[in-house]
């Protein structure tokens, strides 16, 4: 009888899988691996599809947790909703590395590919768009890009006019005690969200008297860490277009590396940075 060190097994392990769920059928691997469909025969055309496919699947748990720490703030529970939002944290961090793998691809590489995506851009990205709308970048126009599909569009649509992770969290403020404005607990949360004193006069409290409001407190922090890694995700974006075709507009018709450098000024969360000021 043959001993398992010889073969490299140890004893348990299962190798009958005819009838037994296997890892590539859990994964679904048979579907997932041959979805990268090349439209040139550049060798680096590869690797723009998988880096883009990945962020896009960094991007659907991003939309779970976020919808979910959304779900649970309303509920006024903080501390699962903490969890979710230290794991979109953690998602984003893994999104932002990968400008470092797709900044390999030099000019006269991408050159090579690039007619082949039409007017195809990381703009048209459905699930970069929920994530703005819940994080508050709402913009209806937006909507007009997704027309080609009535599925897409109608999700999109709920998310337009959902609060957003900032409305809730205000809400969150306001059921604490603090005098937010009506306006702003009753604002067309379809439109962007605008500074207003009365939600700076709370955040400014909460962080004047930390033990108090630990948990406002810790909101207002995660909140803070989520914009900062977005930007810093928009940062390597920039860069990383700037490395790779210069000042050339985007495919998808935008002015490129001057549009990427304009979203950088946009903020989801005003207030939570002006108080670092004021404070």
């Amino acid at each position: 009888m043959a001993h398992d060190w010889q073969h490299g097994l140890d004893e348990g392990i299962v190798t009958d899988f005819k009838e037994r769920m296997t890892y590539g059928d859990y994964l679904q691997l048979d579907r997932l691996l041959s979805s990268q469909t090349p439209l040139s025969r550049h060798h680096d055309e590869m690797l723009f599809i998988i880096i883009h496919q990945t962020s896009e699947l960094w991007m659907k748990l991003l939309l779970h947790e976020l919808k979910a720490a959304i779900e649970r703030i309303v509920k006024d529970d903080l501390s699962t909703a903490f969890k979710m939002l230290a794991r979109v944290s953690k998602i984003q961090a893994q999104i932002i590395q990968a400008w470092d793998v797709l900044a390999t691809l030099t000019p006269a590489e991408y050159m090579e590919f690039r007619d082949q995506l039409g007017q195809a851009s990381g703009f048209q990205s459905f699930q970069y768009r929920m994530i703005e709308f819940y994080l508050g970048n709402k913009n209806p126009q937006l909507l007009q890009i997704y027309e080609k599909d009535p599925e897409l569009l109608s999700q999109l649509t709920e998310a337009l006019h959902a609060p957003s992770l900032y409305d809730v969290a205000i809400g969150a403020l306001s059921r604490a005690g603090f005098p937010i404005d009506r306006d702003i607990l009753e604002r067309d949360v379809s439109r962007p969200y605008q500074a207003h004193q009365s939600v700076e006069a709370a955040w400014l409290t909460v962080y004047g008297d930390v033990k108090r409001y630990w948990d406002l407190y810790e909101l207002a922090e995660k909140l803070i860490d989520i914009e900062d890694w977005l930007q810093q995700w928009r940062f390597r974006h920039m860069k990383t277009v700037e490395r790779i075709i210069g000042f050339k507009r985007g495919t998808g018709g935008s002015s490129g590396v001057p549009y990427l450098k304009g979203v950088m000024d946009q903020r989801f969360f005003p207030e939570l940075w002006e108080i670092r000021t004021r404070f």
